[in-house]
């Protein structure tokens, strides 16, 4: 029986991975800052099939309630063996661009909290010897783009954090894994014009998720054609990628 703890629990991503953890009997401790949804996501769940769900309602941006929710989570589960980091929000281009304090809070909420949490769930399961932890990054961590650079650039802090953690907790038997979706049919992106071709839904970018984390894998492009996109996009020139604008 897996045992999960899910920080951002109610966010599309997360709400169908653990859909499909819940189906093999899995228990849970979810983490969100909106008690409403979080009731729902635990109904949904418990009618398919989660043995336990432990709720804690958090705001990942008050740093510090960040070590009760893991003791909570550790009281509940025992052991942690899976942790997944879905918080985050796209913040308004335009606006962050006036206001700094805007900026700052939108890279805090997509960065900091996020390695804040990754931290402490890292040293968890460093004790543990064991456990795979699971943070969703983006495909626009890769390289920033002129219409999204506030939300680009906490994503590359993010992956490289991630890339640098896997590498030192390795040999404790820790997986971490970073995740990149690309476009993503969810309430984050409602109203904006995306290519239909490359928009996958939560299920479809869930499934990828949870065959990464019974992999082992490293690093996850769901759908996997946005590995070969970015690949593309990092190798662009410079002075062509400002002519593009994207």
């Amino acid at each position: 029986m897996k045992r999960i703890l899910i920080i951002g629990a109610t966010s599309a991503i997360a709400t169908a991975c653990a859909r499909l953890w819940a189906a093999e009997g899995a228990s849970f401790v979810l983490v969100a800052r909106d008690q409403q949804k979080l009731d729902q996501v635990i109904a949904d769940l418990r009618a398919r099939g989660a043995t336990t769900i432990t709720p804690h309602k958090m705001d990942a941006m008050d740093f510090a309630a960040h070590p009760a929710m893991l003791q909570a989570a550790v009281a509940a589960l025992s052991e942690i063996d899976i942790a997944v980091i879905a918080h985050g929000t796209l913040p308004d281009q335009k606006a962050c661009e006036q206001d700094a304090a805007l900026a700052a809070n939108a890279h805090a909420l997509n960065a900091t909290s996020v390695i804040a949490l990754a931290t402490a769930v890292a040293i968890q399961m460093d004790k543990q010897q064991s456990g795979t932890l699971a943070v969703i990054s983006s495909v626009a961590g890769d390289r920033a783009r002129a219409s999204n650079y506030v939300y680009g650039s906490a994503k590359a802090a993010v992956s490289a954090f991630c890339e640098g953690l896997r590498t030192r907790i390795a040999k404790s038997g820790v997986q971490v894994l970073t995740i990149k979706p690309g476009f993503v049919d969810t309430p984050m992106t409602k109203g904006m014009t995306l290519p239909a071709a490359l928009l996958a839904t939560p299920d479809q970018v869930a499934r990828d998720i949870v065959k990464a984390v019974a992999r082992n894998r490293s690093v996850l492009y769901t759908p996997m054609i946005w590995a070969l996109i970015m690949l593309i996009i990092r190798n662009i020139p410079g002075p062509i990628f400002r002519r593009l604008n994207l």
